[in-house]
């Protein structure tokens, strides 16, 4: 899961991105207005850590523009104001949620997690589909009651198909999704296809029904009815 963080605080960005690393988050950075509204015109993220209070800019004004481009990015408000006004605002604007600084990392990770789960599977811990069970929480797989073993990237992988299902999904899509602004430095996106080919060949050797298919010469598609 790819998360922004729109900070100017460089500390408080690094502390975040370490934080949520270690749970598998993939993180980049904004620490300006221009650089952000640069990045969220580009890219998709799972969920935009924004403080409201830039050096050359607004943050409002970025809710504005993920609402005048239909985003669906969740949003998470963060400030050293704890003004009411600036809440409700943020909230009426399409912000998911609010944190006044400091917060604990762990209370922003799970208001992370709560955003992500409610946009993209319902407010449920538990994927079902099937023969395939996925628990959120414990990042497990398994199919027909039989634990499998995913990497890190597999595991990220097989929940950005489920969240995105019967979506065609490029390979440039899934390089930027795995590797974050690292991906424009890439010559090729053969990485993208070992990690699928490598997920396909785990959950279809353990039973799972062929969801995950080639669309060829465009990506990959979760295909279910």
């Amino acid at each position: 899961m790819k998360v922004l963080i729109i900070e100017d605080e460089t500390e408080l960005s690094k502390s975040i991105a370490e934080y949520l690393s270690e749970e598998n988050y993939l993180c980049e950075f904004a620490a300006t207005f221009q650089e952000a509204m640069h990045k969220i015109e580009i890219f998709d993220y799972a969920c935009i850590i924004l403080d409201i209070m830039l050096p050359d800019g607004n943050g409002f004004k970025i809710l504005e523009e993920l609402k005048n481009q239909n985003k669906q990015d969740g949003v998470i408000i963060v400030s050293a104001k704890n003004a009411l006004d600036d809440k409700i605002k943020g909230l009426q604007m399409g912000a998911d949620d609010y944190l006044t600084k400091p917060f604990h990392l762990s209370e922003l990770m799970a208001r992370i997690y709560s955003i992500i789960r409610r946009k993209q599977f319902n407010n449920s811990n538990i994927i079902t589909q099937n023969e395939l069970q996925i628990d959120l929480l414990a990042k497990t797989v398994s199919i027909n009651n039989q634990m499998i073993t995913l990497t890190k990237k597999e595991f990220d992988l097989l929940i950005y198909f489920i969240g995105n299902k019967n979506k065609v999904i490029s390979k440039s899509t899934l390089a930027e999704h795995l590797s974050g602004d690292f991906a424009d430095m890439l010559d090729n996106h053969d990485f993208v296809y070992a990690h699928v080919k490598n997920l396909k060949k785990k959950l279809y050797d353990s039973g799972c029904e062929h969801y995950l298919r080639t669309v060829y010469g465009t990506g990959y598609k979760w295909e279910v009815s």
